[in-house]
């Protein structure tokens, strides 16, 4: 598949770069960048779902504090 972008020329700058200091073509550096940027992007969904997921189920059996007592906390633990 043929994607046309425009790109600063600050960034494309970039890339030319980094594909040089790889001994890669430019398309591969982009690729590549493109996919870990996709995989890191669904992991990190996942781990938010996750986290939500979470704090919903210790809400649920009664697992949490006041916000008062976590502020007081906060401020103490961090000199606030």
């Amino acid at each position: 598949m043929t994607i046309t972008l425009t790109l600063s020329p600050d960034l494309e700058a970039k890339l030319q770069d980094k594909a040089l200091q790889q001994g890669k073509e430019i398309n591969q550096v982009i690729t590549e960048l493109l996919t870990t940027l996709l995989e890191w992007e669904t992991e990190d969904t996942k781990e938010a779902i996750k986290g939500i997921q979470q704090g919903l189920t210790d809400f649920e059996l009664g697992n949490y504090r006041s916000f008062d007592d976590f502020s007081e906390e906060q401020y103490g633990k961090y000199n606030l």
